[in-house]
């Protein structure tokens, strides 16, 4: 073997062993995990969710009937704030975009966010990040754990809510409530078990691998599984002392917007989870501009994974974008494997230097 095929050997297995620090992860995928091949053409990146797509025709504003005293009448409409700084806001501009059934009558309205919306929920989460990464595990944990109880109190309403939205059937939406359940209380456990390693080098001395929080990170939830997915984007980044700013299913909103009064009842502290709703795209295109969002977390179509990509490459961002590819939410090895945490990250090395101790 010439002495060039040693040292790329040596360098293979030297890259292998530091490839937590060395970011050789960003060159494997999972084994469940199709290789992306996505066909995406030209795009124009300035024009890129520039403009809001067409909003849902109305063909039935009625959504549900209430029947009292023999009299049936409409039900009131309803219009969904934001959800930042813990509390609910207007949006800044005045449009509104209405959620519809499978049989086309509205269910509910919300809020239509645009470049404004998004600066406000970075604000507030960069107030809320510095206390929230320095918080103690234990506490972290018990405050997931505890959303998790008050969503088991309201299983039959939210089941419910998923199925008037995505018009499955009831069983399916208990189902996909107990595995936003289970989600919780797996990540809740990760808390105070992913903090990082002891390593052995060529330096003398303890080199300890610290896991820190990225910052604020943005997501942008794909439409399948409105609560599931919703629920196994956020949890891993909050837990590991993220705060994030979080765009819900685009069709299916209101699974998300649901869990305003779980965070309230939780202790959860205000700006760790911001919500702002819309148009997907429209919105990830200022989520990625932003200078001050550390890494951006896309799951919808293969031209916005492009345009995450490459946008982010002008302010350094870090990104996990899915290429246009559907991933099965109900599935444990895809929807809470440790690729999540891993996103959810950064590591700093620490060299201890030690001398020899010699008894007096």
């Amino acid at each position: 073997m010439d002495l060039c095929a040693v040292m790329i050997v040596n360098f293979v297995i030297f890259i292998t062993s530091w490839h937590d620090t060395v970011g050789f992860f960003e060159y494997t995928r999972p084994a469940w995990e199709e290789r992306a091949r996505p066909e995406v053409g030209d795009i124009d990146y300035k024009a890129f969710g520039a403009t809001l797509a067409a909003r849902p025709t109305i063909t039935n504003n009625s959504s549900t009937d209430i029947t009292t005293d023999g009299v049936t009448l409409p039900s009131i409409d309803r219009t969904y704030k934001m959800y930042y700084g813990g509390a609910q806001k207007r949006p800044d501009a005045p449009y509104a975009r209405p959620v519809m059934g499978p049989n086309g009558k509205v269910l509910a309205h919300v809020g239509e966010g645009n470049r404004k919306d998004i600066r406000n929920a970075v604000e507030v989460a960069h107030k809320a990040a510095p206390g929230w990464g320095k918080r103690a595990a234990h506490n972290r944990a018990q405050i997931v754990y505890y959303m998790a109880e008050n969503l088991e109190l309201r299983r039959q309403e939210v089941a419910q809510r998923i199925c008037s939205m995505t018009g499955q059937k009831l069983e399916a939406g208990l189902q996909e409530v107990d595995l936003a359940i289970q989600r919780l209380f797996h990540w809740g456990a990760y808390c105070d078990k992913y903090g990082g390693t002891v390593q052995e080098t060529t330096l003398y001395g303890c080199t300890v691998k610290i896991h820190e929080p990225v910052g604020v990170i943005g997501i942008a939830c794909p439409d399948e599984y409105p609560l599931l997915g919703f629920v196994s984007l956020f949890a891993p980044a909050v837990i590991r002392g993220n705060c994030i700013v979080i765009l819900p299913s685009e069709k299916y909103p209101l699974s998300a917007l649901d869990l305003y009064q779980v965070f309230d009842t939780s202790d959860l502290p205000g700006g760790v989870v911001n919500i702002i709703t819309g148009d997907r795209d429209h919105l990830t295109k200022y989520l990625t501009e932003h200078q001050d969002i550390q890494s951006v977390w896309y799951f919808g179509s293969a031209e916005g994974s492009k345009f995450v990509e490459y946008t982010s490459a002008v302010n350094v961002k870090r990104t996990w974008v899915n290429y246009g590819l559907s991933r099965n939410w109900a599935d444990r090895e895809q929807g809470q494997g440790e690729e999540f945490l891993y996103h959810a990250i950064q590591c700093k090395n620490i060299w201890i230097p030690m001398g020899d101790i010699f008894a007096n």
